[in-house]
Parts: C-alpha cells; structure tokens; sequence
C-alpha cells in the first residue's frame, strides 16, 4: 500500500478560477442573518446575566451580614465588649435599595440611621419585585429583615419587626425591565438559595 501511495502522481492544476459574484452574495448574506441573529439575542441574553449578577450580588450581602456575626466583626464606632447581629433590609416601597445594617440593639431592624453600614442601590432598571413568605396560610409582606446574631448560624427573618411561624422559607423575587427575573431563597437554617 505505501508504494502505490509514493508511485502516484499527484497533478495540481494552475487554477485561476476564483468566487463568483452570485457565491459572494450568498455568503454575505448568511453572514449577515447569523449577525442579526446573535445581536438581536443579545439585549435578552444581556439582562439574564445582569438579573444573575444582581441576585448573587443581594445573595452575598446576606452571607455577608452572616459572617460578620458569627466572626464577632466590630463596626466602627461601636462598644468594644458588644458583639452586634448583622443583617439586610428589604422594604417594598424601596424596589431599587436594601440596607446592610449592624444592630445595636441586638433585635430587628428598627430603622435606626446610626445602624445603617451600607445602603445598596439597584442599577439598570433591575428592581426588587416581590417579598414572598413562603408556607401555609402566611400573609402578603411588605417588608422583610434578615438578622444573624451570634453563635447561631440561622436567621432570624421578620416582616414589620413579627417573626412568621408558617414560612417553611422566605423569597426575594428580582426582575429586569425585560421581564427575566431571578429568585433569591432565604431558609431560617441560615441557607441561602438562588434560582
């Protein structure tokens, strides 16, 4: 086999022949649909990441406030024997802010300026849509404070400074001006879930 391989005589041909103007054409033009296509997907695919950014952005605040309570992180300007509870404020009024705050009470967010570390703004159009307690018979929410106090690793989750009995998990709904919207997961085990 390998010396009918090395006998044959390959012939190259002195080709001029180039594309025709009807070929040019056709290529253009799937070029062109393919284009269209992909920048006429991009805006919704754009507003799916900005939505997933922004709901492991609200996820991580939250984690955050976990972690400085259990860790016993001391604020600025704050008694040197208190250990605070940490946590993050959501109000329906407000769908485009949330407060990190560090309570010196040691209970609920009771909206104190003082206690106030961080007020995050919501870009792009984004908004938070719905507060939800999620479980039997549990009212409509306009507002929810999720506290972590030290040693324990649950939260301590509030709507109008009452605990909710019947939420088995509360949920953050967010959604973009195009529609897509994410779903953040908040357990009272302290477990932080986002869909």
């Amino acid at each position: 086999m390998i010396k009918k391989i090395r006998n044959s005589k390959f012939v190259i041909r002195n080709c001029q022949k180039g594309m025709t103007y009807v070929e040019l054409i056709v290529v253009l033009s799937i070029f062109s649909a393919m284009t269209s296509v992909v920048l006429f997907n991009y805006g919704e695919f754009q507003a799916k990441v900005d939505i997933k950014n922004l709901a492991s952005d609200i996820a991580l605040k939250i984690v955050e406030a976990q972690k400085s309570s259990l860790s016993g992180k001391l604020p600025e300007s704050f008694p040197v024997n208190w250990k605070p509870s940490y946590g993050v404020y959501f109000n329906d009024d407000e769908k485009t802010k949330f407060i990190y705050f560090a309570n010196f009470n040691n209970d609920f967010y009771d909206d104190l300026s003082d206690s106030i570390l961080d007020q995050s703004t919501i870009t792009k159009g984004n908004y938070i849509d719905k507060l939800e307690a999620v479980g039997a018979d549990c009212p409509v929410i306009s507002n929810l404070s999720v506290v972590f106090r030290r040693p324990d690793s649950g939260a301590k989750i509030t709507s109008d400074g009452a605990l909710l009995p019947c939420a088995s998990y509360f949920q953050i709904t967010i959604t973009s001006p195009q529609g897509t919207s994410s779903v953040i997961k908040l357990y009272l085990s302290g477990r932080i879930q986002v869909n």
